[in-house]
């Protein structure tokens, strides 16, 4: 019988990179407890249902991606492509909405079946958090804030902001019409992704790789033009306080994301050192999702972060090396063994932390 190897997409994380997946936990633990969020975890199976109405059934996510199974009760269940759904369906199902807001932060695998490639995973980790019950810009600026903290306690240079707005579902639905309308009149030149998109989920090819595409959407109608004077005062808050805090961005008005939920505020983190594959961390506000999913209506936004891109970055910077093994050496002759271990286990209980090899 042959070996039995691991699933393509899935890795192994062997002890010579485990030292460097802790590095980066234990940072992020310590920005997420300095901003005062706590830690939630939630099942990596949820009911298929939930991200179908989370996500949006015309999705890439739901369309292609999602691991997806029936099981012997005939339940559909699929393994949690992103983090937001499952904790607020948790916040729901455990009344933490009631009257109070939550701030969150969550870790773990997520599985999506896409095709691998340099920092693209069939099951890759991330760090999240989310914030339930903040209407203002002022819980945005704050998880940005925390996104930028976390990349000066990794060290982490070389990671730009990029910003946008997608105004309310109204005003979004306003501008997905004439949008239509621009890209139907070069329907001809579109690909076959994105005239699949046109009307479907049409905002999605705004953000198409297609240099061609990328072309015509250069001259489309920007969302901006739609939006609101409310919707407009709370970016304009947003940049302000960026500005104030020091934290430099670019407005992107072609960032809108790959999931239905967002509204308003969207954002990523990205970068050029890490080839296509540049976004490290995104996020956004999702107003209505908690009452989409049966709760009662609370703002919520957050983001999530790759912890096989961050720790992508730390190694193409080079600057990081590996902790040395032990701090102390215990050698035996003959059989001295067991000796030596007795001996060992009273210097770890003298000197709590060392680390000894016998």
């Amino acid at each position: 019988m042959g070996k039995i190897q691991a699933i393509r997409g899935m890795h192994d994380i062997l002890p010579e990179e485990s030292w460097l997946w802790r590095h980066v936990e234990e940072a992020m633990q310590d920005v997420f407890d300095a901003f005062g969020y706590q830690e939630i975890r939630t099942p990596v199976l949820e009911q298929s249902q939930l991200f179908m109405r989370a996500i949006g059934e015309v999705t890439d996510i739901v369309e292609k991606e999602m691991y997806t199974f029936e099981d012997r009760n005939g339940d559909s269940l699929t393994l949690r492509p992103e983090g937001t759904a499952g904790v607020v369906r948790a916040c729901i199902e455990n009344g933490l909405l009631h009257n109070q807001t939550q701030r969150l932060w969550y870790r773990g695998a997520m599985f999506r079946h896409e095709r691998p490639q340099n920092g693209r995973y069939r099951q890759f980790h991330q760090f999240g958090v989310e914030a339930f019950g903040f209407e203002g810009p002022d819980v945005d600026l704050e998880i940005l804030l925390m996104s930028a903290a976390i990349w000066k306690a990794l060290g982490l240079s070389d990671v730009e902001l990029q910003l946008n707005t997608l105004g309310t579902p109204e005003e979004r639905a306003r501008y997905r019409d004439r949008l239509v309308d621009y890209l139907s009149q070069h329907h001809d030149a579109l690909d076959e992704d994105s005239k699949r998109r046109l009307h479907t989920n049409p905002l999605r090819v705004l953000d198409s790789k297609n240099p061609d595409i990328q072309a015509i959407v250069a001259e489309a109608p920007t969302l901006m033009e739609y939006l609101g004077d409310e919707s407009l005062a709370h970016f304009e808050r947003l940049r302000a306080g960026l500005d104030n805090a020091g934290i430099p961005y670019v407005v992107n008005e072609r960032l809108v994301r790959g999931l239905d939920y967002y509204v308003r505020t969207v954002f990523e983190w990205v970068t050029d050192r890490l080839g296509a594959q540049g976004t490290i961390c995104a996020g956004g506000r999702y107003d209505g999702l908690v009452e989409q999913l049966g709760g009662k209506p609370a703002c919520g936004i957050g983001f999530g972060m790759g912890i096989e891109r961050v720790i992508a970055l730390l190694q193409e910077q080079g600057e990081l090396s590996s902790p040395q093994t032990a701090d102390l050496y215990f050698g035996t002759a003959g059989n001295t063994t067991i000796d030596a271990q007795c001996l060992a286990a009273r210097v770890r209980n003298a000197l709590p932390g060392v680390r000894l090899l016998v």
